[in-house]
């Protein structure tokens, strides 16, 4: 008997149809991307409701996330701007958008390791699309980052920054965010799900990810190797976000190197999941 959640007269056709010998990988894949965006709504509600149940039985709940990045911010702005020997009044806006995209990027890509592995009773019982969790993924760290956002309004707001006309850039480098945080999400949610060290390896990366990355630091503190940063996908990345609020938009040098980067994320994990979305069964 097929389950509600079954795509309407797809499952059993599916199953029926299906020839080991004419596995038709590209077709299904792409047939997963376009139930799951078309599923949107589930994993809206399914992001939602992991949220709910995380901070469950919580007084403040989400706020104290935004509580302890608020303290993080003020220690480590007062810090650095000493240590760097800055106007403490255009460090700290700089640190805010930093520090928090920075926060959303790095728990999303942990996040994203186990997206496939913490579904595992799902893919195992009922036929979603492995895009849906991805999706899930993704939502979910966007809800929790969301908590944080107010942080910059009020930084800003503090220290009178305002952003010009450049802040409609804004939107495409959100966009990059989102594109690169679901093939991200697929990519390790499959590499992941066969080989379960790779979770810590991601985990180290990252860490060291975060010091190489001008997220406390700026990048005109490395002088003549600055126009090296590009080579960085993080800080192209992150860029997209912060150039628009604070330094103009950004030269053309961290745009082309952000959809650059956009693409070879792109078509890896296509490879990936197209070779092996069949296999994911089987392995988490």
């Amino acid at each position: 008997m097929l389950s509600p959640f079954s795509p309407p007269a797809l499952t059993a056709r599916a199953v029926r149809d299906f020839d080991a010998a004419r596995p038709q990988r590209l077709e299904r894949a792409l047939g997963d991307l376009a139930e799951g965006f078309a599923r949107f709504s589930l994993a809206w509600a399914l992001a939602w409701s992991d949220l709910r149940n995380r901070y469950r039985g919580s007084v403040l709940g989400p706020i104290w996330l935004t509580l302890s990045t608020a303290v993080m911010l003020g220690a480590l702005g007062l810090l650095y701007a000493t240590l760097f020997r800055m106007e403490l009044r255009d460090y700290l806006p700089w640190l805010a958008v930093s520090l928090i995209v920075w926060n959303m990027t790095a728990a999303t890509v942990a996040d994203s390791c186990a997206c496939l592995i913490q579904a595992e009773a799902v893919i195992r019982q009922l036929p979603l699309p492995y895009t849906t969790h991805a999706l899930r993924c993704v939502l979910r760290n966007a809800f929790t980052a969301a908590h944080n956002l107010p942080l910059i309004a009020v930084v800003f707001a503090i220290f009178g920054v305002l952003p010009g006309l450049e802040i409609f850039l804004l939107l495409p480098g959100l966009a990059l965010l989102g594109v690169n945080a679901l093939a991200g999400a697929l990519l390790l949610g499959i590499v992941c799900a066969r080989f379960r060290d790779v979770v810590q390896i991601v985990a180290a990366l990252m860490q060291i990810a975060f010091f190489m990355t001008p997220v406390i630091w700026k990048p005109e503190l490395l002088g003549e190797m600055a126009w090296l940063l590009p080579l960085n996908p993080f800080f192209a990345l992150m860029e997209t976000v912060r150039a628009p609020l604070l330094e103009g938009g950004g030269g053309l040098a961290i745009w082309l190197a952000a959809f650059a980067w956009t693409a070879l994320n792109l078509v890896v994990a296509t490879v990936f999941f197209v070779r092996f979305r069949g296999r994911v069964a089987f392995w988490v």
